[in-house]
């Protein structure tokens, strides 16, 4: 994620970030992709496994889904917590605000403050439950920044409003805090990324995101 805060989430303060990511679809056998050719690419740190459980909430009607926005409390990995993220911008990015987990899965004050203005969330409810088994890898330059991160997540996910679960892997390539500043560098990188990926076997996301396809769409 480029451009996150340098200061943890206070409990009505949000860290703030800016996620640009490519997701691809892969099978359940698919190889890993060789990074070993990617623009500013020197190593590739060792696998990190990640047990996240996300629950998404929404109004009957769908209404943060439909003005682009997306509300979850996760737990496991780096960032569990309370996540709000935004619409897409021009170049595909995501703006995610994000507080602390908090004692239980009541929204907290500052949460639902941020939500004011998309939706009433006192009519907000569990849309979605998303458990990811992730293993997470660093790409980072001849200096250890990373340039960004490769997860290869196998994921099991249930719409809540129907019990109807699917199950799928995929692979996401996110922008790391020492990717390139330019938008053209930043378009050759990902280029590169999906040919390395294409190369084995993976495929452009059909769905937009985790929660999308959840929903069946």
């Amino acid at each position: 994620m480029i451009g996150a805060d340098e200061h943890p989430a206070e409990p009505t303060r949000p860290s703030h970030s800016v996620e640009i990511e490519l997701k691809f679809d892969v099978d359940d056998d698919t190889a890993l992709p060789d990074w070993s050719g990617l623009p500013g690419v020197s190593s590739v740190g060792a696998a990190e496994p990640r047990a996240l459980d996300a629950v998404y909430l929404d109004s009957d009607d769908l209404a943060l889904a439909h003005a682009g926005y997306a509300v979850r409390r996760r737990t496991g990995g780096p960032d569990e917590g309370w996540h709000i993220k935004g619409p897409r911008d021009e170049e595909g990015g995501r703006v995610e605000l994000h507080w602390p987990l908090g004692t239980d899965d009541t929204i907290p004050d500052a949460v639902a403050d941020a939500l004011e203005a998309v939706a009433v969330t006192s009519h907000l409810a569990p849309i979605a439950r998303i458990r990811n088994q992730r293993t997470a890898y660093a790409l980072c330059d001849a200096e250890g920044g990373i340039v960004a991160e490769f997860v290869d997540d196998h994921v099991i996910a249930t719409d809540e409003r129907d019990g109807v679960q699917r199950t799928w892997r995929e692979w996401e390539f996110e922008l790391g805090p020492a990717a390139p500043g330019s938008a053209d560098d930043r378009a050759a990188l990902f280029a590169a990324a999906a040919q390395a990926v294409h190369a084995v076997g993976g495929r452009e996301a059909a769905s937009d995101s985790k929660l999308a396809r959840t929903l069946g769409a």
